[in-house]
């Protein structure tokens, strides 16, 4: 028999229920609610609308998004998924290519102004040295181009001793001109041999190689140093961030990204934390590039403050047929006393009979640098001072792209706190926010990452940013640094740019922390408005079951 007590609670049961069910349609029909919206919005991102159903299906197949009344099949879910990463890596690959693009341009213009200066110093000394040395210039004007050769060769990267360099030049013209002097004399190979290692003791010419090699090692080792660097910052940026997301990360990305589509919450956008927790994890790796990263910025910024000396590079490169005219001048104007002592130590050369000493030679005058400076010196403090200002802003690159990502597409406003996606629903995210890094991540609750397996392509990065470094800090020192080769194509693979983006000018490029890249966010008419009530299993459901049992008995 059943007693009042229970009918009573049937009653109130059926009442609970039907308050308490799940609204399909509008204006409690008992439809249920359509998916044309969302038929809108996964046919803008340009895929087949017939993989969505046309009413709201059980979501028990949802793999990566959470189980309830969705509009998302497993095929859906699947696309957004791969649509998610692929959004994703692509505001990764802008703003790497934004800061390639700043740090190949500066190279560019940088290499271009420096090679133009050693360009112009060779062709105002065959022009100088044409009128003031006339016959001994244009017999031996291949000693002249063999330095510039060699000089730029060891700028663009060429494994060239920078200092044997230069005493093999002074050792040849020490050659070349004791030849010219003493026509009347007979000189063989063998004696010019004898001559050659004399002099460290001769020192015909004075006190101006010490000076110019001295000024030259500082101004070429700072300036391929320099280029260097850029190139490898620049590489180090396409590399890393051409570096694909995990399985992991696609799944956390389309949880944050378009799950809330597949619970008919369009409009809800995710929490500032629960974002940057995703895109931490996912960029973990890469924010472990911050320390050499800074390390590089940091000596790279005082290289460059190093090449914007008052007396810095234009001074000392078109001034070489200065100082070159000027150690000529000082052995003319001793080359008796020279010979007297050569003589002494090699032997008096037998004479030559009928040939004389060539007047010309004594024709002589300081090469003066005719190309004004006043022209050009502000370039180099130009160049350096865009350079420094891009690597300055992009300090913290590394470790900011997680808010970059983030800063465009969180709640925000009032109460934005309470009512942003979770990615479970519209509530407050409680977990903590991660610090950067890889070894930070081992408790990140949005992205599942194996801690001990580090990314071997960044890791590499990693690695030549510390040797490059190292290398600069030689630099600074005065230290001659070698590099890999890259004389043949200085601007090719490692430029680290691969399109016509590269011709643009990079000091129109803005910092990264005043120009956020967001994930792309469907537009207003893409949006589906989110219903009042969510269709999710509900306490009507436990009370139905419980009545039936009771029924039953």
């Amino acid at each position: 028999m059943w007693s009042a007590g229970m009918d009573s609670f049937i009653i109130a049961a059926l009442a609970v229920c039907s308050l308490t069910a799940p609204a399909y349609g509008d204006k409690g029909t008992s439809k249920a609610r359509s998916c044309s919206d969302i038929k809108v919005f996964y046919k803008g991102k340009g895929f087949l609308v017939e993989d969505v159903p046309q009413f709201e299906i059980s979501g028990e197949h949802l793999r990566i998004c959470p189980q309830g009344y969705t509009c998302c099949t497993s095929n859906v879910e699947d696309k957004l998924a791969s649509q998610s990463r692929t959004e994703v890596e692509n505001v990764i690959k802008d703003a790497g290519r934004s800061l390639q693009i700043s740090l190949t341009g500066q190279y560019r213009i940088f290499d271009g102004h420096f090679l133009d200066l050693l360009n112009r110093s060779e062709l105002n000394l065959q022009e100088t040295f044409t009128s003031t040395w006339g016959s001994l210039y244009i017999k031996n004007s291949d000693v002249f181009s063999e330095l510039y050769t060699e000089l730029k060769k060891y700028y663009r990267g060429a494994n060239i001793n920078l200092e044997e360099t230069l005493n093999e030049f002074w050792t040849r013209l020490l050659e070349k001109l004791f030849f010219q002097a003493n026509g009347q004399y007979v000189i063989g190979e063998d004696y010019l041999e004898c001559v050659s290692k004399q002099i460290d003791t001769l020192r015909p010419f004075g006190d101006t190689p010490r000076q110019m090699k001295m000024k030259v090692t500082r101004t070429l080792v700072a300036a391929r140093s320099f280029v260097q660097g850029l190139v490898t910052a620049g590489e180090a940026v396409r590399r890393v961030s051409q570096v694909p997301m995990s399985q992991e990360c696609m799944r956390a990305i389309m949880k944050m990204t378009y799950c809330p589509h597949c619970r008919g919450m369009p409009s809800a956008r995710p929490c500032l934390n629960y974002c940057t927790n995703v895109m931490k994890g996912c960029l973990a790796n890469q924010a472990d590039l911050d320390t050499e990263w800074r390390h590089l910025a940091d000596t790279m910024i005082q290289v460059a403050d190093r090449l914007d000396d008052p007396a810095g590079v234009e001074s000392v490169i078109l001034s070489l047929p200065s100082y070159i005219s000027e150690a000529m001048n000082t052995m003319m104007e001793n080359i008796a006393s020279i010979n007297s002592k050569l003589f002494q130590t090699c032997g008096k050369p037998k004479e030559a009979g009928t040939s004389s000493t060539d007047d010309e030679i004594m024709k002589r005058g300081k090469a003066t640098v005719e190309d004004r400076l006043e022209a050009s010196s502000n370039k180099i403090q130009t160049l350096v001072s865009d350079v420094r200002i891009i690597l300055g802003d992009n300090r913290p690159y590394w470790t900011s792209l997680p808010n970059l990502i983030c800063s465009d597409r969180v709640a925000t406003g009032l109460g934005s706190e309470d009512k942003c996606w979770n990615g479970n629903n519209r509530a407050r995210y409680l977990p903590e926010l991660m610090n950067d890094g890889l070894a930070s991540q081992i408790n990140n609750p949005e992205v599942e990452i194996d801690i001990t397996k580090p990314d071997m392509t960044i890791r590499q990065q990693i690695m030549q940013l510390k040797i490059m470094t190292h290398r600069l800090k030689n630099a600074l020192n005065g230290q001659d640094v070698e590099f890999q080769d890259t004389s043949d194509d200085a601007s090719g693979s490692g430029s680290g740019c691969a399109d016509e983006t590269c011709s643009r000018d990079p000091r129109l490029v803005p910092p990264i922390t005043d120009r956020p890249v967001a994930i792309p966010y469907p537009a207003e008419n893409e949006r589906v408005k989110a219903s009042a009530m969510q269709n999710l299993p509900s306490i009507s459901i436990y009370l139905l079951t419980l009545l039936i049992l009771l029924l039953r008995r």
